[in-house]
């Protein structure tokens, strides 16, 4: 099963993902995307590590910015890490979607970034296990006043649609209250990029 979990800052999002997780898996591996770029960040990195090590919930932590398909094709098999049972939660695709749109800056990010975003709903849609997936929903603001925060704005778009295209589920959390709008049961392919 592959859900998508989508919102705007600070809506709530992650926290859903961990107790969705929590209530469909006996454990859950966590695969944190954030790199640590200045002090405010590398802050709320820890203050998450410590969140996850107090629960009571068995999280197993992975940090991993760029390589989520790599990542995920090692763990298709039968991995000694986890098991079919183990839920996957990728926290969060928008940051790995930034992550690799500074690496790719100056040589051609949206061609660059595009592909990569096509080989991730790839692997993600043939994974055998549950993949929670968070993501930000950005396309609520204003249009971003220089080209990388455009280029970004219309990625993260193309990377929300795409991975909801091939997910059972789509979670929407607006001031911590998840809406499913989309159901396992609903399939429609709109044609929308």
């Amino acid at each position: 099963m592959i859900s998508l979990i989508t919102g705007g800052v600070r809506s709530g999002k992650s926290r859903f993902a961990a107790s969705y997780a929590a209530h469909l898996g006996q454990s859950a591996l966590y695969v944190a995307t954030a790199t640590i770029g200045d002090e405010e960040m590398r802050q709320r990195i820890e203050q998450h590590r410590a969140e996850r090590a107090r629960s009571a919930f068995p999280w197993l932590t992975v940090e991993e910015p760029f390589d989520l398909c790599g990542l995920l094709d090692k763990w298709k098999g039968e991995p000694p890490i986890i098991n079919r049972e183990t839920v996957i939660l990728v926290d969060c695709l928008t940051l790995w979607l930034s992550n690799w749109l500074l690496r790719y800056e100056h040589e051609r990010p949206v061609e660059n970034v595009t592909r990569l975003i096509g080989e991730l709903t790839d692997t993600v849609k043939t994974f055998p296990g549950t993949v929670l997936l968070v993501s930000n929903e950005v396309g609520y603001g204003v249009v971003p006043d220089h080209l990388l925060g455009r280029q970004f704005r219309d990625l993260a778009g193309i990377l929300n649609q795409q991975v909801a295209s091939i997910s059972d589920q789509v979670f929407l959390v607006t001031a911590g209250i998840p809406t499913e709008i989309k159901s396992r049961a609903y399939r429609f392919d709109t044609g929308c990029q």
